[in-house]
């Protein structure tokens, strides 16, 4: 598997993932080892890992599709940004020419993509180790403490992103 298609099996897996949390254990499993083309095995989870893993792995995925929604959001708005907010552009970042302001927000919006990609990549990998680690009993000890912290972080975020909208 080149890394391109990881890349984007892992992205798909972390926006996958919030309807795979509430599955059964052993479609979560075999969803993992078809996304990813690697064995994994259950190893006894018991209703306690289940449970932990179906509320982090949903809290994680609803981080990965707010990250898609902001995403897509920033790429629109960047690339028909004449049609969207162009009331204003004099006042606007890269005015006052409509080319200048519409140059800085397609730069801004559109070309970061693969980097919003690349996050919910990340999203998606750490959605795995969840699995590995509370379903499969094997793999690191991080991803618990991680996915806490991410989606702590993601609930503050998103009330920031609220307030300010």
């Amino acid at each position: 598997m080149g890394k391109l298609e990881r890349v984007l099996r892992s992205a798909y897996f972390a926006l996958l993932s919030l309807q795979v949390a509430f599955a059964p254990t052993g479609v979560r499993a075999r969803v993992v080892r078809r996304m990813f083309r690697a064995p994994f095995e259950l190893r006894e989870p018991g209703p306690v890992r289940s449970a932990v893993h179906t509320v982090l792995a949903a809290a994680v995925a609803m981080v990965a599709w707010f990250a898609a929604f902001l995403m897509i959001m920033a790429a629109v708005r960047g690339i028909f940004y004449p049609l969207i907010a162009a009331h204003d552009y004099q006042h606007s970042w890269g005015g006052p020419t409509l080319a200048g302001a519409w140059a800085v927000h397609f730069a801004g919006g559109a070309l970061p993509l693969p980097l919003w990609v690349l996050l919910i990549a990340g999203l998606g990998l750490l959605e795995l180790r969840l699995a590995q680690r509370l379903l499969g009993r094997t793999g690191p000890w991080w991803p618990v403490p991680v996915a806490v912290v991410l989606c702590a972080g993601g609930i503050a975020f998103f009330i920031a992103w609220w307030h300010q909208i």
